[in-house]
């Protein structure tokens, strides 16, 4: 599939659009409709004001270059790293330290209360740190027993 507009950055590094009227849009931003359950599907694409000047089914529609760019754009304004073993808790009681294993390597972060791991789909889960920081547990279930044990204790 093709689309009606292209992506490109300016000698700022800034992303700029140029959609299909041939009107230039500078400074555009990447928002994901569903970040967490189709990261891939469903972008706006929207100016300085938040106005959205174009639409992406899909990034796998765009050229390679160009989704190669999207993809850079979008990692650059995100970070949700995503825990794939929790290591050690300070205390079952909160707050509580917790120690894990991310995509993005080993950290400590403090969770204030239960309430802060929130649900997300029927697998995935939610963890916000005491500074507002998003760690995705992408399937709780696919956790190895240990980090499960762990969780259970806090859900």
């Amino acid at each position: 599939m093709t689309t009606d507009f292209s992506l490109s950055r300016d000698s700022f590094g800034k992303l700029n659009l140029i959609d299909a009227d041939g009107v230039l849009h500078e400074n555009v931003a990447p928002v994901r409709a569903f970040p967490i359950q189709a990261p891939e599907e469903g972008l706006s694409l929207v100016n300085v004001d938040g106005k959205e000047v174009a639409w992406l089914d899909r990034i796998t529609d765009l050229p390679p270059a160009m989704a190669d760019i999207m993809r850079e754009e979008l990692a650059g304004r995100e970070f949700m790293p995503e825990i794939s073993r929790i290591i050690d808790v300070g205390s079952y009681a909160c707050p509580s330290t917790w120690t894990v294993a991310t995509d993005r390597g080993e950290t400590s972060f403090v969770l204030r209360g239960e309430e802060d791991i929130r649900r997300i789909g029927s697998v995935s889960l939610l963890v916000s740190d005491s500074h507002g920081i998003h760690f995705l547990i992408r399937d709780q279930f696919a956790l190895d027993k240990h980090s499960k044990r762990i969780l259970d204790r806090f859900l």
